[in-house]
């Protein structure tokens, strides 16, 4: 009768530790479930995207600059997506992201940033023209890149946004906007007049708020970086966007490593979550 009783009570503590165990178990089972990869990512646009300005450039991405302190780069690098797809390019427009960009993405895609815009008004032309020439034409330049944001810069923005929405329908979609590029009286003793770094910092905003408006008729997040480059903007003493640099020309405007980490990753990575 005792070993009976000895036998049961063994048992029982046995039955009990099993449970113990296979709760432990199951429960770190469902934790590393929890733990899913990051979505399939796909990252296009035009340099702001690409990360020219950044240094440490991919030699497979030719003239397109991918850097790998570009935004896209350290978001992916952070995250671990079950896929990363790069192929945002320097100097690109809005039809170039159509044509040569959205190869990767598909139905399983979950997550797509694009930058574009910029060229298509012409910016890399406006600040040749307000670095070389007068105020009035520096501004009436601004001006007329104005003017394509408001006429023609929204159909384009348009046949973008349907191309991605048709590729990826499920994807969450984050359109990032430009810098503001100077620090009104800021450091800056020399270079463009405060009415042309007002001009240029103008257009900036205009395109920003055309951008966001057709961003949000098509159900996509807006990632404004205009506060976090707020202080770090050309002539504010701790710049995280290039000057013009005569050595290096297409470098200028651009942002640094800084620009992409500090500026850009952290208004990406807050729309994506």
């Amino acid at each position: 009768m005792r070993l009976s009783r000895f036998t049961a009570y063994a048992s029982s503590l046995l039955l009990a530790a099993a449970c113990t165990l296979t709760g432990v178990t199951a429960a770190h089972a469902d934790s590393g479930d929890d733990r899913a990869a990051a979505p399939a990512y796909v990252a296009l646009g035009d340099s702001y995207s690409s990360g020219v300005g950044a240094g440490s450039y991919d030699g497979g991405s030719g003239n397109c600059k991918r850097s790998t302190r570009a935004f896209p780069a350290l978001w992916a690098a952070a995250n671990s997506p079950s896929s990363f797809s790069f192929t945002a390019c320097s100097g690109a427009r809005t039809g170039d992201v159509v044509a040569n960009q959205l190869g990767p993405l598909n139905s399983g895609t979950g997550l797509v940033s694009v930058s574009v815009g910029g060229n298509d008004a012409g910016f890399s032309d406006v600040m040749m023209t307000c670095v070389l020439q007068s105020e009035s034409n520096c501004v009436s330049r601004v001006n007329q890149a104005k003017g394509y944001v408001d006429s023609t810069l929204p159909g384009q923005l348009d046949k973008v946004y349907s191309a991605i929405k048709g590729k990826a329908p499920s994807a969450r979609v984050v359109v990032l906007g430009y810098p503001r590029f100077y620090k009104l009286g800021g450091s800056c003793l020399a270079g463009l007049t405060e009415g042309e770094r007002r001009a240029i910092n103008g257009a900036a905003d205009h395109l920003n708020t055309a951008t966001a408006k057709r961003a949000a008729d098509h159900g996509f997040t807006f990632g404004d970086v205009t506060s976090t480059f707020s202080g770090h903007e050309i002539c504010s003493g701790d710049a995280w966007l290039h000057s013009v640099n005569w050595g290096n020309i297409g470098e200028s405007y651009h942002p640094t490593a800084a620009g992409q980490s500090g500026g850009y990753l952290p208004v990406f990575r807050g729309a994506a979550s």
